[in-house]
C-alpha cells in the first residue's frame, strides 16, 4: 500500500512539475543513449567528412562550424547545459547507415535526406526537417546549357551511396536525355572532377551546389540550372534504440523554431523569462511547468539552447544568410507564418 502511494505521489509531482531536475532524472527512467550521454558528458555527432561550406566545416582554429553542426551543439546545450560538449565523427555518405546501426554516434547531422527506406532499413529515427532542399544541377557558365535536355549525350558527375543517383536517372529519363554517369565515392572528389573538366555537369542537393559554388575561387564560372529534381528534406537522425533520446533531439529542434516564432533570440531571451504569457512561460520551463523534466533534462532546456546557440533564424543567418558568402534566402525554410514550412507543435 505504501509503495502504491509513493508511486502516485511521484506521478502527481511530475504532472505539476514541482520536482527539481535532479529529482526528475531519478524519477524518469532514462533511455540507454540518454544515460550514456549524461554519463559521458559529451554528445557524439556524425558530421560531413568532406565538409560542406555553410553546413559543416572545420575552421582555421580546428573547430567545427556550420548549420548542421549547430543543431548538434543545440542538443548538447539542451542535455548537458553546454553547447561545446560535442565530439564530431566525420562520415562519408556510405558510412552513415553503419554509424547509426552500431550506435557509434548519438546523433547524425549531416545533410541526410529523410526517406522511407532509410527510416526502415537504417534503424534510424529522423528528427524534424531542418532544411528543405531539392536536388539541382550545375554546369559551366560558358556551356550554354539551360535545362536537363541540354545534357543529352554528356557526362554527369554524381556521388555514389546517395539518393542523388536514382533521382538523376529518373529525371534524365523523364527529360528523354541519355547521359553517362561518372560516379565517385566522396563528395569532394565528385566536385573536383567537375571543376577539372572530367564531366559536363555536377549534381547534388542545391544546398551543396550553393556551398561549392560560393566557396570556389571564381563563382562566376559556374551556373546552377533553374530546375529542382527531387524533394530532399534534410535533418538530424538518431538510432531507434532510444525513443526518449529521439524525443529530446526532436523537441530541441522544435525549440529553435518556436523561439523564432515568439521572437525570442539569444540577445533577448532573459527579457522573456518574466513574461506574463502562459505559453511562453511553459516553453521556457519557468515556474512549475514540467517540460524537459518529462525527459529527464532541465525544464528550462530551451533557454540554454537559445542563449548558447540561438533560434532557428539566428542559426540560418549565421551560416547561410545574407551576411555570408552564400547569401541564401529563407524560401520554404521560413516560418509557417511567413509562407514557409517550419512549424513547431505546442510545448504543453
Amino acid at each position: 500500500m505504501l509503495k502504491r502511494l509513493s508511486v502516485l505521489v511521484v506521478l502527481a509531482a511530475m504532472v505539476v512539475g514541482v520536482f527539481s531536475v535532479a529529482t526528475a532524472q531519478d524519477a524518469v527512467a532514462l533511455g540507454p543513449i540518454t544515460q550514456r550521454v549524461l554519463d559521458r558528458g559529451e554528445v557524439i555527432c556524425g558530421a560531413n567528412k568532406a565538409g560542406l561550406a555553410g553546413f559543416a566545416t572545420v575552421n582555421d582554429a580546428g573547430e567545427w562550424e556550420g548549420f548542421d553542426v549547430d543543431f548538434c551543439r543545440a542538443v548538447a546545450a539542451a542535455v548537458l547545459g553546454d553547447a561545446s560538449k560535442v565530439s564530431f565523427r566525420p562520415l562519408e555518405a556510405g558510412e552513415r547507415q553503419a554509424a547509426i546501426q552500431s550506435e557509434e554516434i548519438d546523433i547524425m547531422s549531416r545533410n541526410t535526406t529523410y526517406t522511407l527506406s532509410r527510416d526502415a532499413v537504417w534503424g534510424a529515427d529522423f528528427s524534424p526537417t531542418t532544411f528543405y532542399d531539392g536536388q539541382g544541377m550545375m554546369v559551366k557558365s560558358d556551356s550554354g546549357i539551360t535545362d536537363l535536355a541540354g545534357l543529352a549525350g554528356l557526362t554527369i558527375c554524381v556521388q555514389s551511396g546517395t539518393t542523388t543517383e536514382l533521382n538523376l536517372a529518373d529525371q534524365m529519363s523523364i527529360a528523354g536525355a541519355e547521359y553517362t554517369p561518372k560516379v565517385f565515392a566522396e563528395a569532394a572528389a565528385t566536385w573536383d572532377a567537375f571543376v577539372q573538366g572530367q564531366c559536363d555537369a555536377f549534381t547534388t542537393d542545391k544546398s551543396g551546389l550553393i556551398a561549392y559554388k560560393g566557396s570556389s575561387a571564381d563563382p562566376s564560372l559556374f551556373t546552377i540550372l533553374d530546375v529542382t529534381m527531387s524533394k530532399e528534406p534534410l535533418g538530424p537522425a538518431v538510432p531507434q534504440s532510444d525513443p526518449q533520446w529521439a524525443d529530446i533531439v526532436r523537441w530541441t529542434v522544435y525549440a529553435t523554431i518556436q523561439a523564432e516564432e515568439y521572437g525570442i533570440t539569444s540577445a533577448n531571451v532573459d527579457e522573456f523569462l518574466t513574461s506574463d504569457v502562459p505559453e511562453i512561460q511553459r516553453f521556457l520551463g519557468q515556474g512549475e511547468n514540467a517540460i524537459g523534466s518529462l525527459y529527464g533534462i532541465p525544464n528550462d532546456f530551451a533557454v540554454t539552447v537559445i542563449k548558447q546557440v540561438g533560434n532557428y533564424g539566428e542559426i540560418f543567418d549565421r551560416n547561410l544568410g545574407p551576411d555570408t558568402p552564400f547569401a541564401l534566402g529563407r524560401g520554404i525554410n521560413d516560418l509557417w507564418t511567413k509562407g514557409g514550412l517550419l512549424y513547431s507543435p505546442p510545448f504543453r
